[in-house]
């Protein structure tokens, strides 16, 4: 790495690769990321009804997802928007992953709530909202379960980085950062999908890094088009709001897949990620 990279983001030292091949494998449940693989966790923004959840969980599962993503605690902008279930989306939740295999994601919102939101989840999410909240990051690290941490909505990769740094520091290594988008000057996407920032990371930090299309987007029709283009970036998964009927969910419909649109997006992957194997491969035989 570069004295300039270092001197750029000196105030994230662990979170810095020493040497160009290094990166953190983070174990989620069954699940690996960061090991070279692309790993997709999909499911509801959030967590309605039981019947809404585990019909997800099977769907995406069978599509090839690894991980269920659902809101039990939500931030919402509008105080009379649904806040989500708390207690009772993670317990669905847990059922879930015992009737499908599936690994758990959701987020916490408040450090009180770290702890049992621990109790429930494979990996803690910590939102674009939160991600300068040092005393949830504190928490969250505490609880030894691996995080994933969303970019702010204004924040650079600087400060990004800065978060991430916090976590590693109170003592939790597995970190996986993910971009989702960031408020521009431009209104054609619901925020404006920072590609360049998913290569900049893969090349300076040793933590796994995904994107989150569905957030970027704010549109479902081009939830897969960026989807292909976080593989070709190099991201190690993606995040993607997926539900049963769209149209009728509690929050994001208008950017959630339905179940077909995310069996053809997965389906419109897999070539993608091949192909993205191949090419490392070859420049391994050729260095």
């Amino acid at each position: 790495m570069s004295g300039n990279w270092e001197a750029q983001f000196a105030d994230a030292p662990d979170i810095l690769k020493s040497a160009p091949d290094q990166k953190t494998v983070v174990q989620a449940g069954p699940v690996v990321i960061g090991n070279g693989g692309f790993v997709t966790m999909a499911g509801p923004c959030s967590v309605e009804t039981e019947r809404q959840l585990m019909e997800t969980a099977e769907c995406v599962a069978a599509a090839g997802a690894r991980i269920l993503r659902g809101g039990a605690f939500k931030p919402r902008s509008s105080p009379y928007a649904f806040q989500g279930l708390g207690l009772d989306g993670l317990r669905l939740l847990a059922r879930a992953r015992a009737a499908t295999g599936l690994a758990v994601v959701t987020e916490v919102m408040a450090a009180a709530d770290a702890p049992v939101v621990a109790e429930y989840a494979d990996i803690l999410q910590i939102g674009s909202r939160s991600m300068e909240n040092y005393a949830l990051l504190e928490a969250a690290a505490h609880t030894g379960r691996p995080i994933l941490l969303k970019r702010g909505m204004v924040a650079t990769v600087a400060d990004l980085l800065r978060s991430a740094q916090c976590i590693v520091s109170h003592g939790n290594p597995n970190v996986i950062l993910c971009e989702r988008g960031i408020r521009t000057f431009d209104t054609a996407t619901r925020n404006t999908f920072d590609v360049a920032a998913i290569v900049v990371l893969q090349q300076i930090a040793r933590l796994p890094v995904i994107a989150d299309p569905s957030h970027a987007a704010g549109r479902r029709q081009f939830v897969p088009a960026l989807a292909r283009t976080a593989v070709a970036a190099g991201a190690d998964g993606l995040i993607v709001e997926v539900h049963p009927h769209p149209d009728q969910a509690w929050s994001d419909g208008e950017q959630s897949l339905s179940f077909a649109e995310f069996d053809t997006m997965m389906a419109d992957l897999a070539p993608w990620c091949e192909l993205r194997a191949c090419c490392g491969c070859a420049l391994e035989t050729v260095a």
